[in-house]
């Protein structure tokens, strides 16, 4: 393909994906205050973390769980935001395929079942990690909130709170993917077992310093969360990294090539081979010029 075809493919893929998110937004614009099939509507669903506060921490004007609406327009704009996001995951599949599509041609069979893979556990991994962060959130938002004991009443912000909701789900569902790019790695052959075990220490602690830094709520329970879960994941893929090493090492000795890196020069002698420099001599001529 010349660079014009390649150009108009991403083009098509593109609008393909496009396409299907711009249709899951509608749909999950429509979700926020429609509840289809019986389902909860996306603002109760969003709204859920919020409510389970004590109702002495909450605002409650009505008798119900509601936030604040302090600008025109901001429950519009914030339904559009939602939607997006809905329609960014519901139809991620489609997405992800076309991307998956578009670079497929130019990798071998092996890389494409590599890639299916990394796309299947990268879809199942952010939504464990989204899942995770709706559960935390609940006892973030009561532990800040009750620093103010009972001289203060928790009262958030649409905007504020959709936000960080928003910002807290594609925190932890991102962090979940960095085991399986390390799993990828190591498939790559770009990091090893040995090289894991040996940093090991720093691994973890570097895991923890992100996970502070990362969550944007200053209460100890996400960070604890994050990092704990990015831990055990990394543990897992640790052993996965372990047992390819082993599965490999064992090909290589089948083989006969124990002890041979892949990048490692063959054996060959580098120097130039002797040639015999000395003189010949002349040729006899029979006396015809």
């Amino acid at each position: 393909m010349t660079i014009i075809d390649h150009l108009f493919e991403l083009r098509y893929r593109l609008g393909v994906a496009v396409t299907f998110v711009i249709i899951g937004a509608i749909l999950g614009f429509i979700w926020f205050s429609s509840a289809p099939f019986g389902w909860p509507t996306l603002g109760d669903v969003l709204l859920g973390p919020y409510c389970a506060l004590p109702v002495e921490q909450r605002l409650s004007p009505n008798g119900t769980c509601q936030l604040l609406q302090t600008e025109p327009f901001e429950i519009f704009m914030l339904r559009m935001k939602v939607g997006l996001s809905v329609g960014a995951i519901l139809f991620s599949p489609v997405w992800l395929y076309q991307l998956w599509a578009f670079i497929t041609p130019g990798l071998y069979a092996k890389e494409r079942k590599f890639a299916r893979t990394f796309v299947f556990f990268a879809t199942i991994l952010f939504v464990a990690g989204a899942v995770l962060a709706y559960y935390i959130v609940p006892e973030a938002l009561s532990f800040m909130a009750g620093f103010g004991g009972e001289a203060f009443f928790t009262a958030l912000t649409g905007g504020k709170y959709i936000n960080f909701m928003l910002l807290l789900l594609v925190i932890f569902g991102v962090s979940f993917e960095l085991p399986l790019i390390l799993v990828m790695l190591n498939r790559a052959g770009v990091v090893t077992y040995e090289k894991l075990r040996q940093w090991w220490r720093g691994l973890v602690f570097a895991l923890f310093v992100f996970a502070a830094i990362a969550t944007p709520g200053q209460d100890p329970f996400s960070m604890l969360a994050l990092s704990a879960a990015l831990s055990l994941l990394f543990l897992l893929a640790a052993l996965i990294c372990r047992s390819h090493d082993r599965r490999k090492a064992k090909k290589l000795a089948a083989e006969g090539l124990t002890g041979v890196g892949l990048d490692e020069a063959s054996e060959i002698d580098p120097l130039a081979s002797k040639l015999d420099t000395t003189p010949s001599a002349p040729p006899k001529h029979d006396g015809i010029t």
